[in-house]
């Protein structure tokens, strides 16, 4: 029987290039370097499909994002609170992880064969420009250029200032504007989805051709990496628990017990808007918020806020990095945490596999990083989801939290 999960096709393909790939090079080594020399290009043909989207889709998605946070914010003091809160554990998770995630990586030799490998199936790994040409090209000199050379971070910083400059204009005219964005937004993202048809074959001969090349170090890089990312998101969820300590409304043996409900549809569902009865029930009964507070900010941070998405971004970043030996500068990443906020807060509602490929494409494409990689990764991220989701359920539960906190619980007084 022919599985129907779009994600159980990709792990198939992957497992089954991994074998293959392994007995292939153990058995023969020089017909396997043949093989996937042959294979490579239907890869390379693969990440360059799903490339094409990225541009007009961030830059939609940025725009889009600017004006949904403008529409919360004008919905009272207790959305723009939310929203504040939301930007502050974002930046706090990216932080976490760029910190983190590179001297985790450190700690475990790295192997050129890999790199090679990873790097036959693309151009040469670019070098760390000047801190002064990188700093010099944030804001660009011509946007419309900046979008056809695929300048990500330029392109990032133009759609906010577009997002912006919309939101002062007259509301008919904006809002043409944004109609337009979702259009454009919709269309990118049904190519993605048609290009995700045939990731099977894609992630086949992207992980045959490296396997093949790198042996046993693939499967050892890549399980390196799996593991940080599970214990990233693990530690965001933990971390979030000090938050209700410090910022709370609730005690924060009161609160554990509250989130375990909701923590269990998280990780059995691996979604978070499939737990968002849990987390009402667990703010309106058995913390006893008042209604107005959960009604409000829980939809909310379903809609806008994902705890782990830019804890995610960093982590292949860094993975990716490290496995090409490249040196990321202090400044790189601090702007890469910025646009990895940025980023997170307008992919919300993406499918999965494209919100992986289209969120993770911006961040390493600006911190100047070979972007062949996130084929192998994308079909690996159904493993650490469940971690993720539980990561992102326990934010969105703190986060409603510290929003909560000062409220009375009449409703007279509410907003």
């Amino acid at each position: 029987m022919i599985p129907t999960s779009a994600t159980a096709r990709v792990l198939i393909a992957l497992v089954l290039a991994a074998a293959s790939g392994l007995i292939f090079a153990w058995i023969a080594p020089q017909q396997a370097a043949t093989v996937a020399d042959v294979l490579q290009p239907f890869g390379k043909l693969w990440i360059n499909a799903l490339q094409m989207t990225v541009v007009p889709l961030v830059g939609a998605l940025v725009t889009l994002g600017v004006g949904t946070a403008r529409d919360a914010a004008a919905s009272g003091r207790m959305a723009r609170r939310a929203l504040i809160v939301f930007f502050v554990l974002l930046a706090f998770a990216a932080t976490v992880a760029a910190l983190v995630a590179p001297a985790v990586f450190h700690l475990f030799p790295r192997n050129p064969e890999l790199a090679q490998a990873l790097a036959s199936s693309s151009a040469a790994v670019p070098k760390t420009p000047a801190v002064s040409d990188w700093l010099g090209n944030i804001i660009p000199s011509n946007a419309v250029n900046a979008a056809a050379q695929g300048a990500m971070l330029p392109l990032v910083v133009f759609s906010l200032f577009l997002g912006f400059a919309l939101t002062k204009i007259d509301h008919d005219r904006a809002q043409r504007v944004f109609d337009l964005l979702h259009g454009i937004a919709d269309a990118m993202t049904q190519i993605v989805r048609w290009v995700l048809v045939v990731a099977p074959l894609g992630v086949f001969a992207l992980v045959f051709a490296v396997t093949a090349r790198a042996g046993v170090h693939m499967l050892a890089a890549l399980a390196v990496y799996l593991l940080t990312a599970i214990g990233l998101y693990l530690l965001l969820a933990i971390t979030m628990y000090a938050v209700v300590a410090v910022a709370g409304r609730d005690p924060l043996s009161r609160f554990m017990r509250a989130a375990v409900p909701a923590q269990a549809v998280a990780m059995s569902t691996q979604s978070s808007l499939a737990s968002l009865p849990a987390m009402l029930d667990a703010t309106l009964g058995t913390l006893g918020h008042p209604r107005r507070v959960p009604s409000l900010v829980l939809p909310m941070a379903v809609s806008l806020f994902r705890l782990t998405s830019p804890v995610q971004y960093m982590v292949v970043a860094a993975f990716i990095a490290w496995v090409h030996g490249v040196d990321i500068t202090v400044l790189q990443w601090a702007v890469g945490i910025a646009l990895a906020v940025v980023v997170s807060l307008g992919s919300i509602g993406l499918p999965g596999q494209a919100s992986f490929m289209i969120t993770n494409l911006p961040i390493t494409q600006a911190l100047g990083l070979p972007v062949e990689p996130l084929g192998v990764l994308m079909a690996l991220d159904t493993i650490p989801d469940v971690f993720a989701t539980l990561g992102n359920v326990t934010g969105d539960l703190a986060a409603e939290n510290v929003a909560a906190r000062g409220e009375r619980d009449d409703v007279v007084n509410a907003d």
